[in-house]
Order: C-alpha cells, then structure tokens, then sequence
C-alpha cells in the first residue's frame, strides 16, 4: 500500500512539470479493475456508485454515504457528490464563492467549521447544474486535502493536487493526472 501510495506522490510531482499532452502520451496502461483518467469523457460524465463514502473533519465522521454519484472528466481523478441527507450539514457553511464550470453549471461554495478547525470553500455544490448534469443537483462535493481523511470504501483516498479540482486517488484509478491545466472546469 504504501509503495502505491509513494507511486501516487511522484505521478503527482509528475503531472505539475509537463503538460496534458505530454501526461496522455504517457498513459499508464490500467490493470484489470483499474481505470485511466484519459479513458474518461470530455465533457464529463456523471454515474451513481453503492461504494460506501465516508469524511472525516476534525476528528468527526461528517458524510457517510452508498448513494454518491461520480463525475468523471477526462484527465482527472473521479470527484465524488454525496447527498445532503447522508452529511452533517451542520458543519457546512454557505460561503459567499461561485464558480462556473462550462459543463456543470454554477457551483456555490461551502466553509466547514467545527469546534476546532475550519477551512474556506472547501466543499461545493450545484443547486442548478446544466442539463444533464441534474444527478448532482444539491448533493455536495469536498475537497479531500481539506479534510482529515476521505474513502472509498475502506481505502483512503489521496487528493488530486491541483488548485481547482477535488479529484479522489484511490488504487483503482492510474494517470498520470492533469496538473495545473485551467482549460477544464474550475470548482
């Protein structure tokens, strides 16, 4: 695990110096039940996963869900929407942050607080997202580099480090991974 782990770091480290082209022409080929970013549609694609989901703030589990939905885009790790029902949304504060994706729509933007820790915009939504996109409509999303720890099922996930997407690295998914690009939906 932690060789796959230290892999992840250095793909990441990878993806910062050269640019997509470069990153696609250098596909890492997936193993059986692996799945490549560059597989992934533009625009991006929306599916519903029973993978139990959890988040962890501050030492507190804030989102517990098998009913989160999937968006995959092309070059970048699957982010992961959950519903409002199955988040302590009492941690969640509206921030005043929008943002607009080409695809998606308008995202409104959240503060996580707690008694301890608090982070800016570290999760967001589409209470009106483009046609097609309808499946995440009010479920949010976060950013795993803000939280304590995120899974997929019982794997921790890495965040995809990149300053506007929230990207999930688990196992199963192989890049290497868009960097920095700002060509693509910014969240």
């Amino acid at each position: 695990m932690k060789a796959i782990n230290l892999i992840s770091l250095v793909l990441f480290a990878f993806a910062f110096i050269a640019s997509a082209d470069d990153l696609k022409s250098q596909k890492i080929q997936p193993k059986p039940g692996q799945e490549s970013v560059w597989d992934y549609p533009r625009p991006p694609k929306t599916e519903k996963t029973s993978k139990q989901i959890r988040i962890i703030y501050d030492g507190v589990l804030i989102a517990k869900s098998d009913r989160a939905v999937r968006v995959l885009q092309h070059g970048h790790p699957p982010v992961y929407y959950i519903p409002q029902e199955d988040i302590q949304m009492k941690f969640l504060i509206p921030s005043a942050k929008t943002s607009t994706c080409e695809f998606k729509g308008t995202a409104s933007y959240y503060d996580i607080k707690s008694k301890t820790k608090e982070n800016k915009n570290a999760a967001w939504t589409y209470p009106n997202p483009s046609p097609g996109y309808e499946m995440i409509r009010d479920y949010v999303a976060f950013y795993p580099k803000f939280m304590d720890a995120c899974y997929v099922n019982n794997e921790r996930v890495l965040p995809e480090l990149d300053e506007y997407f929230g990207g999930w690295v688990t196992h199963e998914i192989v890049g290497p991974f868009e960097g920095s690009s700002l060509d693509h939906c910014k969240q």
